[in-house]
């Protein structure tokens, strides 16, 4: 790893006429850290008692207003929404000329709610802090996080500096230099195929597909489909930053329709095939739904087979008629892609513990499921069925099959630098 030779230049965004000291001392901290802070005030009424690099007339006129009229709404939440649109388009303006490095931002829920947005703004490799009051809280929702935000709880940091809030401060300083100086940017110098899955306890096809794909010239990049991962795989598909998704793990979709926490919204497994880019898809763990190990079992789920994979998070079978839900859900999103969609149903089973002893072995709901899905999924889907578990080569070989045959067909580009010999025989 090669370190930044020039200071990194971090840009500072908060609201200087309620929070100058905290700012300028952030400032201060950036600059002993080797940094170069870039001091962009997101005030409405106020005026900061330093002179920013870019003020609340600059981002008031990024949001195409002027400071007067966001003034004028008379609303708090209207005007900073306004600062908000302002600050995430200058941000990404700079970063896009170059300018900057790396964001920090700072405040309670007025100034978390800009840093927010002005972190969504930036791609990910940018990095990106924010120091909040609500960090890690209920009320900062998941489609609000960037993909790689970095966040620290500001304590003692409601008005004024104090020994606990400079603490905070100076970590969260010293923290964005050292990452904008030591920052691996992504370079995908092959095409990237996504790949969605849990961690292998559970599912396991990624340790044979990955480096089949590797070898074949792909970069893979693998999402761990507990809530967050599947709303950045998501949202990078949403970008067309995907040359193939090969989305295996579909259990964010069935804890959505569950009513479980940990889901990814009500988009899941919908933006690949709105991008047009090809998908692979497979039910992963469709049968459970996760739940917090440290809540109790809701009613809806009491006496449900339980397994708890840690203090964090367990999970509970579907019922019969859930799965089948579940299915129609699938069959739909994939009817609406307006690229091409194999699907690949393992009738043998569908996650690690779904197996005859396992503790969420439950033959006729996977039965239900299956009969279901054969339904659910229509033209111009393809659908793969295999005797098979999904944790099985013949799953992998199936796979390979597949996107072998749309390689080869030109639907997905060719990888670059492959080497010859692979492991797996494909059947197309």
């Amino acid at each position: 790893m090669k370190a930044m030779t020039k200071a990194p230049r971090i840009l500072v965004v908060g609201t200087g006429d309620t929070k100058a000291d905290e700012l300028l001392f952030m400032r201060d901290c950036i600059a002993k850290a080797g940094g170069v802070p870039v001091m962009m005030d997101a005030s409405v009424l106020g005026e900061p008692p330093y002179r920013p690099d870019y003020d609340k007339h600059a981002v008031a006129a990024a949001a195409e207003t002027t400071i007067d009229a966001i003034a004028a709404s008379g609303d708090e939440n209207t005007a900073m929404t306004a600062m908000a649109l302002g600050a995430s388009r200058l941000a990404r303006q700079l970063q896009e000329k170059d300018e900057i490095d790396a964001f920090i931002g700072l405040g309670g829920t007025m100034g978390t709610d800009l840093a927010l947005d002005v972190a969504l703004a930036l791609p990910l490799g940018v990095p990106k802090f924010v120091v909040s009051t609500i960090a890690y809280s209920h009320l900062i929702p998941p489609e609000r996080v960037a993909t790689d935000l970095m966040m620290i709880l500001w304590a003692g940091g409601l008005y004024g500096l104090n020994g606990a809030c400079k603490s905070v401060l100076s970590q969260a300083c010293g923290a964005v230099v050292g990452a904008a100086r030591y920052v691996v940017k992504p370079v995908m110098d092959r095409p990237v195929i996504a790949m969605s899955s849990l961690g292998k306890s559970c599912l396991t096809y990624m340790v044979s597909l990955k480096p089949e794909l590797e070898r074949r010239g792909y970069e893979v990049v693998i999402f761990h489909t507990t809530g967050m991962g599947g709303r950045a795989m998501e949202s990078i598909a949403a970008r067309k930053g995907f040359a193939a998704v090969m989305d295996f793990s579909l259990q964010e979709l069935a804890n959505y329709l569950n009513g479980s926490v940990v889901n990814s919204g009500p988009g899941r497994l919908e933006n690949a095939g709105r991008a047009g880019i090809p998908q692979i898809v497979a039910p992963g763990a469709i049968d459970m739904v996760d739940l917090p190990t440290w809540q109790p079992v809701p009613e809806i789920f009491a006496g449900r087979p339980y397994h708890a994979h840690n203090r964090l998070i367990a999970s509970v079978t579907c019922g019969t008629e859930a799965r089948r839900r579940i299915a129609r859900a699938i069959g739909d999103k994939l009817a609406g892609a307006r690229g091409p969609v194999a699907f690949v149903l393992p009738s043998g089973g569908i996650q690690q513990w779904d197996q005859d002893g396992e503790p969420l072995h439950d033959p006729d709901g996977l039965a239900a499921f299956v009969d279901e899905m054969r339904l659910a999924v229509r033209e111009p889907a393809e659908l793969h069925e295999i005797e098979g578990h999904i944790n099985s080569e013949a799953f992998v070989s199936t796979v390979l099959a597949i996107f072998d045959r749309w390689v080869e067909a030109g639907i997905v580009p060719a990888g670059r630098g492959a080497v010859a010999n692979t492991k797996f025989e494909t059947h197309a």
